[in-house]
Order: structure tokens, then sequence, then C-alpha cells
């Protein structure tokens, strides 16, 4: 046996903070050595930390990272442990992604990544530029500073891999997973076990799976060890880095790491046996063929064992059951540590929350909830880290610090309702039942008063008064008062939030904290600079209908029995008069069900469809359920308000990222905001393919479905998307 003991890590690192990152690798480090590992694996530019953005752009981010990893090599912080350290790095006047190998207070190699993840949340090629020479290595010059420091000049520079005296290692730097002609093959074909990955890879929901899919499939196909290291926490943007660094081999996970946490640090170890690589490898004759007839590739050669030999005491790590969070849990526990991380580095005082009584304020002030009993676990299971950040920003004293989360809550969290003369007594009610649940202060407050005198400043300067529909208004009368309400809450939520502290003698301010949906936010069904407006949205990429299934989730394992009637409840605005024969209702008021929503939402971005394909894609779909008009009908009527509406997303609150169908405009959905809401051309073709279809749908359509009937599913799509079709059978949907 050729037996390895390796490190991966958890690192939280924060974008440009070189001082804490440095301490968070240099801990890893220490864990990794103590517990006898001979290679240590760090997540994707550590350094620096992954969401520098245009900071990469200055030279003093690569000056400071060549400082930092100057303090490394100067202490004994890679004496007898291969380290890989991620940094930008300039090679003639081209920065790179690189990962440094170092070993022994000097580098060996640096690696610059191939594949550049230039889609999605990722824009590297802004940044860098990916490595395409792969038939040689390069001397690479180091700057003055270390060469004198270290007393070494130049080092290997570019794609290739290490040859130790026992084995041989490469590196893959995150994107290279996932890539077709991943750099691994060529590499095991060369005779490589061992291969690293360092990541910068955020949460979604959902996705966990397909990483450690691609993970096991890269070692199953060519043997090998995986050792993968990502980042966790919010570095100082919307993405929340997941974590869960892993090992595997031959196909199968050895070690796992966690998904969602509040440590700074978390190192993950293994034991592997090498002859397991060489002996699975020579199994498979197809790979012996291929490999047989590999083109060369260029290696470093080191003069340094990684193995031991066989002994009792030291056992192969054996295969571990892959641990996945379903996606009540994934939204419960990602966000509240990503508003935890923005809490604690913010230097905010707390969170403050409109909280309404309806599903999305109580799903936002329940994931604040969990936040609390995740900061009191950590604290009884000793993270001096947590326990630190939580006396400091709950301004304890005398050696006290939280044990109760209730009690926790009560100083980081403040919630208030704004109450209207069209808010009902059910939502009021609900806001005060969970806010005792979860242990926030809690405010009740009318706000008719300051509407009443915004009404009336109106009708001193123009003569008139708006009312409402049900009272004989316009449209555009209605949708005014509806406004100000929404606007007042917003004004008053951030007069609260910085003036508040100053009422119960705490420093700083507080948080404001968004709830608007991804459903919402595409549709546009929100005001604009109203409640949605705040300074984080933890569920702006979290659709209704997950956040539903999250309120049936908490109500039993957060203890917040309060959200089954709450989830229970139809949606509503409450922003219109309650009346014996109306009521306000949101899906009523959009013209879709959320449902409809989630199915557009997909449509439109994953699937990348414009009006026509998705026209044409729902005939499908709905095929026997809706005739081609009604399908035209639902579908003009989604883009018509999604254009309209599209300015808004300039200007959304910063939310945490977790749907793949998201509208947020600052990175992840770049459209324009100004648009042609008739879309003359795009309709005129659906019309001309309605026209079309419409002389053969009837005989598609059962006698028992008809225009205007209730909710029927349809699972078998063929795209792995659920579809939810809705027909209204209320005259203002559709139109």
């Amino acid at each position: 046996m050729r037996l390895l003991k390796v490190a991966t890590c958890n690192l939280n690192q924060w974008a440009m903070d070189f001082e804490n990152n440095l301490r968070n690798i240099k801990e890893s480090i220490t864990r990794a050595k103590e517990a006898g590992a001979i290679i240590r694996i760090g997540p994707e530019l550590e350094i620096p930390g992954y969401g520098c953005e245009d900071h990469f752009l200055e030279q003093d981010t690569v000056t400071h990272s060549w400082e930092c990893l100057k303090d490394l090599l100067l202490g004994d912080w890679t004496e007898g442990i291969l380290c890989s350290i991620g940094m930008p790095i300039m090679q003639d006047s081209v920065r790179y992604n690189c990962q440094v190998f170092c070993l022994n207070r000097r580098i060996i190699m640096i690696r610059p990544k191939m594949c550049l993840a230039n889609d999605g949340n990722y824009r590297e090629f802004r940044w860098f530029s990916s490595w395409t020479l792969k038939d040689h290595l390069v001397d690479f010059h180091l700057p003055d500073t270390i060469t004198e420091a270290l007393s070494q000049e130049s080092v290997p520079f570019g794609f290739g891999y290490i040859q130790f005296l026992d084995a041989a290692l490469a590196a893959e730097t995150c994107e290279e997973l996932f890539t077709a002609d991943a750099p691994r093959i060529g590499l095991a074909f060369n005779g490589v076990e061992i291969f690293t990955n360092a990541s910068g890879s955020h949460h979604q929901l959902r996705k966990l799976n397909l990483r450690m899919d691609a993970m096991k499939n890269a070692t199953r196909f060519c043997g090998g060890v995986y050792i993968y290291s990502n980042h966790q926490g919010c570095d100082g943007g919307r993405l929340y880095y997941d974590g869960c660094s892993c090992v595997a081999i031959n196909g199968d996970v050895v070690a796992q790491g966690s998904q969602f946490s509040l440590k700074d640090v978390e190192v993950l170890l293994a034991q592997l046996d090498l002859d397991a690589v060489s002996s699975y490898r020579g199994s498979i004759s197809s790979f012996r063929e291929q490999a047989s007839r590999k083109s060369k590739i260029s290696f470093v050669k080191v003069p340094h064992k990684l193995c031991q030999t066989f002994n009792l005491r030291t056992l192969p790590s054996s295969p571990v059951k892959i641990r996945y969070h379903v996606p009540e849990e994934e939204i419960a526990f990602g966000p509240s540590c990503w508003l935890w991380d923005y809490l604690r580095r913010s230097g905010a005082s707390g969170f403050l929350l409109p909280l309404s009584g309806g599903a999305d304020s109580s799903s936002v002030a329940a994931i604040v909830g969990c936040m609390c009993q995740l900061v009191v676990k950590d604290i009884r299971n000793g993270d001096e880290q947590v326990k630190a950040d939580a006396i400091r920003i709950g301004h304890y004293k005398n050696g006290d610090f939280p044990t109760d989360s209730k009690e926790f809550a009560k100083r980081v969290f403040y919630t208030v309702y704004m109450g209207t003369e069209n808010s009902s007594d059910a939502t009021r009610n609900q806001a005060k039942n969970l806010a005792e649940e979860i242990g926030s202060w809690h405010l009740d407050v009318a706000i008719d008063s300051v509407v009443s005198s915004f009404l009336s400043l109106f009708q001193t300067l123009t003569g008139k008064r708006p009312l409402y529909k049900v009272d004989g208004g316009s449209n555009v009368e209605n949708l005014g008062l509806q406004n100000i309400q929404a606007r007042v809450r917003m004004v008053l939520a951030f007069m609260l939030a910085s003036l508040l502290p100053w009422v119960h003698n705490k420093p700083g301010f507080f948080l404001v904290l968004g709830s608007s949906n991804v459903d919402e936010g595409l549709r546009g069904y929100l005001t604009k600079y109203d409640c949605s407006s705040a300074d984080i949205n933890p569920i702006g990429s979290v659709s209704k209908q997950d956040l539903r299934s999250f309120l049936r989730w908490a109500a039993v394992h957060l203890g917040f029995s309060s959200l089954a009637d709450i989830e229970a409840a139809p949606p509503t605005a409450e922003l219109e008069p309650i009346r014996s024969n109306y009521n306000q209702l949101d899906e009523v008021d959009m013209g879709m069900t959320y449902e409809e929503l989630s199915v557009y939402g997909r449509l439109r971005k994953i699937f990348r469809c414009g009006p026509v394909s998705m026209f044409q894609n729902l005939c499908h779909k709905w095929c026997g359920r809706l005739t081609p008009s009604e399908v035209a009908e639902k579908v003009k009527h989604f883009f018509k308000y999604y254009s309209i509406n599209r300015h808004k997303m300039t200007v959304l609150t910063p939310s945490y990222h977790a749907e793949s169908y998201s509208p947020e405009d600052n990175r992840f959905d770049l459209r324009q905001f100004l648009y042609n809401s008739r879309w003359p051309y795009q309709f005129r073709k659906i019309d001309e393919l309605t026209k079309e279809l419409d002389r053969d749908s009837t005989a598609l359509l059962p006698g028992s479905i008809r225009r205007g009937e209730d909710v029927v599913s349809d699972s078998g799509n063929g795209s792995g998307m659920g579809v939810v079709v809705a027909g209204s059978k209320n005259p203002k949907a559709g139109l």
C-alpha cells in the first residue's frame, strides 16, 4: 500500500480582506499539519477572495496576494506539507487565476486556470485570461520581493503535473471539473493519480447533486483521487458559497464537509490508498489501451515522498453516504448563514423587517429565527468566533453570551407590522404570533394618518382626491392609492432602522430586510420603492411554491407553528379595501398563478425562450388542456407585464441567489429595461401560428376540460420540469 493522508477545507473568506483570509489559510494549514496530512488544498483565489470582481483589475490586488504568499513561505506553514494556494498572478502582462503549489518554503509549480467560468453569475473573462499552452511549461520569473525573501528566482508555470518520488499530482480549478474535454483525462493517461480542485462554487437550490456526481464520475471513469475545496459563506455579494469540500477515489466519496455552516474554517481529512488507483485503472481494458497511446504532458520532478507504507495504525477511509439537504432545508440554512455573515461584517446591530403576516415576510422572519438558532447551537458546540461575533452584535456584557435563540433574537431582530384600514385582523395576529415564537422585538403601528396626510396634500395641490376601484375609482386611482401605502411603509422602515438603535441605546444601525420573491420580481408584481426596497433580501431568488413548502417545513422543524396558518392563507397584498363581495388576491391581480409564473420563468431563462418559442413549447406541454388561442393569450399577457415592469429589476434589492431563473439585473439576467411591451413582431407571429393551430385544436380537447376550469397538473412534459396549468374563473385573469 501507498497510504496518503490529505486535507481539504471550506474557508469563509471575505473579498479584499487579506488579513482575515490569510488568518483562515494559516488556521487550515495548522489543523491539517496537526492531523498528519501531507497535502492541503484550499479554495479558488483564497488569498484575495473569489468575489473581488473589478478589484482583480487593480495591481494592488495581485501585489497584496504575493505579499500574503511570502508571509506563508517565510514561516513554517509549508514545512512538510504540500499546499495549494489560490491567487491572481500576472505573467507577461496577462492576468491568470492560479493555483500555487508550495512545499518546504519553496514554490514548486504554478498552474493557471485553462477553462474560465463565464456564464450565470460568473464573469471570469472580464478579469482573467485562460491559459492555452498545453504542450509545455514556461519559466516564470518571480517578483523581486519573493526572490529576495526565498532565494528563488523562477518556477515552472503552465499546464502540467508534479511527479513526486512515489506519486503524481495535478490540479484542476472549479469549472474544469465540468468541461467536456477535462484536463484530468489526459493527465490520468500520463499516470497522474491525485487531482486537486480549488473551487468557488455558489449555492443554488437542488444543485449539489450535479457537483457530487461530477466528482464521482471524474474518478469512476479514469480512476484516481479527487480532492475538492470550496469557499463557504458570503464573501461580500449576492452569492453564498456552499462549501461541501470532499474527497473521492475511484468513484466513491470517502469524505464530505458541511454545505451550510457558520464556521470560518472547516478542515476535512481522508486517508487514501494510491495502489487502489493503480489496481482500478489496470482492471479497465479501455483505459489501458487509451493510456498506451497518450500524448505526453510536461511535468515537474520533486525529490520528495508523499506516501507511507502499510501499517496497522493507518486505515484507508471508507466510502460515505453523500448528505443532501431537501430544498426546504436549503432555504432555511443557506440564507441564514448568508445573513449572519452579512450582519457580522456590516457593522450593523441587527435586522429590521416589515412583517405583514403574509407568506413572504414570514419566510424572511423564519430564516432570521433559524439564523439565531444556528448561532446558539454553534456557541454550545464551542465555536469561539461565532461566540465573539454574537457577543459584539448582541451587546452582551460581564461575560454573558447567547444561550437561548429567542433571547438572542430579541437583541438583534426587530419586526414591525404597519397596518392600514385595509389590513385584516388575521394578518395582524399572524405577525404578532410569529414574532412571539421567534422572539423578535415586535411593533404594531397604524400608518393611516400618514397615508391620509399624503392624500390631503395631493388634494390641496390638485383639487382632486383619488378613490379605490371598489368605491368607483379608476384603475389609475386604485393603483396610486396602493402605491402610497406601500411606499410609506418603505420610508418608515428605513426611519426605524436608523433610529431604533438610538432609542434602545445601541450603537450602529439596523439592516432593513426585503421580502419579495423571485416570481413577483419576474412579473413585476411589486411597487417600485416599497417594502421590496431594502438593504438585502434573503428570498429574492426563491419561488413562491418553494417558499410555501418551506413554511410548512419550518412550522414543524424550526418550531414556528404559526407558519402553518400563514401558509394556508391565500396570498394578498391587503392594499385595497375589504368588502363583503371583494377581497384582493395576488393571483387575481396578476392575471396568472404563481405556478404558471414558475413555468414562464424557467422557459424564459433556463430554456432561453422568447415569446414565440415559449408559445410553441406550451402548446406542446398544455396540449389537450388549453387551445392554442388560450396559450397565446397567457404567453402574451406574461410578456406584456414582464416587459412593462422590467425597469423595476434595475433597483431590485440585492438578494441571495438561489434560483436558476432569477430575473436579477445586476449580473445574472442581463437584459434591457425599456421594451416595446406590445412585442408587435413576435405577437403577430404567435397570432399567425394560432390561426393555423386552432383549426385542428378542437379535436385535441377532452370534453371534460374546458376553458376556465380548475388546476390541471402535467409532470410528463419531457423537460424534467413540472408544469402546472391554471385557468381562472375571475374575469380579470388573463386581461
